[in-house]
């Protein structure tokens, strides 16, 4: 898996936790002391969050920053052709 794959798994990640919490992106913008257009461009993966804003937005989300960035890999099998 590429880096941009990563960073997009990671922003996923984070946008499915907040919006599980039923937090808005302007709330989070306002916890992270950041605007709320910068805050949806790291849930688009548009721009590269530091560790430190990770960390941030973890425990906001209260939830572990190993588990924002790990990455599901799903294996998809093609049909079996009928006899």
């Amino acid at each position: 898996m590429n880096v941009d794959a990563q960073l997009r798994a990671v922003a996923t990640n984070i946008k499915s936790r907040r919006t599980q919490l039923r937090i808005s992106q302007t709330q989070m913008a306002n916890l992270l002391n950041i605007t709320q257009n910068a805050y949806s461009k790291i849930e688009m993966s548009k721009t590269k969050m530091s560790v430190e804003r990770l960390y941030q937005i973890a425990e906001i989300l209260s939830i572990s920053p190993a588990e924002l960035i790990t990455v599901t890999v799903v294996t998809m099998h093609p049909a079996k052709k009928a006899s």
